[in-house]
């Protein structure tokens, strides 16, 4: 069906992609009418899904999302409702059934009636032959310049000035694409396409683009679009799957509106493997195009420099992502220590293997302080290396930010080199202005020298920009603004089971003195961590004397376990011996945090755990020591 049809009362023209009643007409985009048409073809018989996906998308691979944001964005044109349908119903498990009458609209009949409306209107009634042929010609030129317009052929419809009123997009948010594999292992494959597509969007410095931490926690939601439309606060959401076979790779995306789950472009990209980089740029940019988004000439070429990779470098990487991934999580857990150790030995030989493979690959150079930034104990030894590996990965893209940022952490928590670390981040957020992460990693740097104002200013920016992120609660610092209790309502209510926010609150409550509710976190955060003869030692001392002496015997039992193993957290026992009092045990912990390079010292000025020891001349030399301002 290529000519014009009736839907009841509606008149569709597919030349144009409208749809239009009583004055009133709607743009649809073109693949939304190829569905109408489809299913007008077929008018009152089931069409199944398999046949609508391979008659509108014949030669790309797309998710039946697609096709049921196609209908939802008819029947918001009809304004039919799919639980009652008059217009188009849907067949479950099976397909879609156009509904209403569909009506053949005769071209001829249409031009003679246009005819005769106009020699009405200049009371014509008698005319030369020759006025009738030129009318013909006009009426006839004026529809064919009309199809030319809709089509957009040649991009006259953009030249004139007629583009469709797409909705527009000034921020965005990357949903976790989804592996097609069966092979668990390309989910961190998946995972670095998704952490690629959001990095060259977020360099284009005119679009929002929300961070991959935040976006990680929506995996596999089954969140309504224009819920996570709002919660993120971004008018366009990228969804989509990644698949890959053999030496090829197939990324299917598709960009919805999201505040009204309108479907506004989908496309799949497929290239080979060793294409991988030049892909995700290639995704990026259609993306930017289809927004209208500005692209400085700059980021342009950023977005077509993408150099093949060798895809044997590219395969370890993915599995050193992995067991970094996997070494990540077993921090803090007990009688997990080998294991961790063993997991960390893996994702370095995958690095090694991926930089032997292909010496130009940025990735790995970066994930080597990710390494050592993975756990608390074994990432020492790898200090130098990790450093040298950032230096090189600039040294091949100066511009790389997540580089400066690495490189800015580990000056400021492995080398307390602070105004080295204030140039890194300076310098990534010159690069990357619309980075929440780039401005919440420097406000975290400007409050741990003091600068609390400037810091503030950073956090509020970084907050703006990724709105569902809560930066306030990132450091395992308890922040001005909430009560403890307000605190442990969110917690409650959000993460009830996550061991380390559980002992950043029992460290809270011990701060404030209220020893009893310190107790309790610390008793859930450790049993959760796998400590049960720690959670003993606390239920036991708790029950005979209290909760601070119970705290009191903790600490004991704690220091004679020390004495026999060294996977035992320093951050709870300087934490613990601080809000307690004990100055001699607290600064001998922290002189082992010193020694280990631990993160809790670096906020040795704001974290008010640290007030009960800031008068003793021990904690001036001691901010003395890691380059800290008095």
């Amino acid at each position: 069906m290529t000519g014009d049809f009736r839907v009841g009362p509606w008149l569709v023209r597919p030349s144009l992609n409208s749809i239009s009643q009583n004055g009133t007409s709607d743009r649809v985009e073109r693949k939304v009418m190829e569905v109408l048409v489809c299913l007008a073809e077929h008018s009152g018989e089931a069409v199944p899904k398999e046949k609508l996906l391979q008659t509108v998308w014949p030669d790309t691979f797309v998710s039946d999302d697609v096709l049921k944001r196609s209908v939802s964005e008819l029947r918001r044109v009809f304004g039919d409702d799919a639980h009652e349908s008059r217009i188009i119903e849907t067949i479950p498990k099976r397909g879609y059934r156009l509904v209403a009458p569909v009506e053949l609209v005769n071209g001829s009949d249409r031009l003679v009636l246009a005819l005769e409306r106009i020699e009405s209107q200049n009371e014509v009634r008698r005319a030369p032959r020759k006025f009738w042929i030129a009318l013909c010609a006009i009426v006839g030129g004026l529809l064919f310049f009309g199809v030319l317009i809709g089509l957009n052929v040649a991009g006259l419809r953009d030249r004139i000035g007629l583009q469709s009123a797409a909705p527009s997009i000034h921020s965005l948010a990357v949903l976790p694409l989804a592996s097609l594999s069966s092979d668990p292992a390309q989910e961190y494959f998946a995972d670095g396409v998704t952490d690629a597509l959001i990095t060259d969007l977020a360099h284009i410095s005119a679009l929002r683009v929300v961070s991959r931490t935040t976006m990680m926690r929506y995996r596999k939601t089954d969140k309504p679009l224009p819920q996570i439309a709002r919660e993120l606060n971004v008018d366009g959401i990228v969804e989509g799957t990644v698949q890959r076979s053999g030496e090829r790779v197939r990324i299917t995306a598709q960009l919805i509106y999201g505040p009204g789950d309108q479907h506004l472009w989908a496309q799949s990209f497929e290239r080979d493997v060793k294409d991988m980089l030049a892909l995700q740029s290639a995704v990026a940019s259609e993306i930017a195009n289809e927004i209208q988004v500005k692209i400085t000439p700059d980021e342009q070429v950023r977005l077509k420099s993408a150099r093949p990779v060798n895809p044997k470098a590219l395969d370890a990487y993915v599995e050193a992502r992995y067991h970094l991934d996997q070494a990540g999580k077993l921090e803090y857990y007990k009688d997990k220590q080998e294991i961790q150790k063993e997991e960390f030995r893996k994702a370095v030989s995958y690095l090694d293997q991926a930089v032997k493979e292909d010496p130009g690959y940025i990735p790995p150079y970066v994930s080597y302080f990710d390494a050592v930034d993975a756990t608390n104990i074994s990432g020492l030894e790898l200090l130098p290396v990790a450093k040298a590996a950032l230096t090189k990965a600039l040294e091949l893209d100066e511009r790389n930010v997540e580089a400066h940022l690495a490189l800015a952490r580990l000056l400021m928590q492995f080398e307390y080199d602070w105004p080295g670390a204030e140039q890194q981040y300076k310098r990534a957020i010159g690069l990357s202005p619309n980075s929440a992460e780039a401005h919440y990693q420097y406000s975290e740097y400007l409050e741990n020298i003091g600068r609390n104002k400037e810091g503030d200013k950073e956090r509020d920016l970084a907050q703006a920009l990724d709105p569902a992120h809560d930066y306030s609660a990132d450091a395992g610092v308890h922040r001005l603004g909430n009560t403890l209790d307000q605190d442990r309502q969110v917690l409650e209510e959000r993460a009830p089971n996550d061991p380390f926010a559980l002992g950043v609150l029992g460290k809270e409550y011990a701060v404030a003195g209220r020893y009893k509710e310190s107790v309790e976190m610390w008793e859930r955060c450790l049993a959760l961590y796998g400590w049960h003869d720690q959670v003993n030692v606390l239920k036991r001392a708790d029950a005979k004397h209290g909760p601070k002496f119970a705290l009191e015997e903790w600490m004991r039992a704690s220091e004679e376990y020390s004495r026999r193993r060294d996977d035992w957290p320093v951050v709870a026992m300087a934490f613990t011996y601080s809000s307690l009092g004990n100055k001699d045990r607290a600064f001998a912990w922290l002189d082992k945090a010193v020694a280990q390079r631990n993160w809790c010292i670096i906020y040795l000025k704001l974290d008010e755990v640290w007030n009960p020891v800031r008068s003793d001349p021990r904690f001036s030399d001691l901010l003395r020591r890691v380059g800290l301002p008095q």
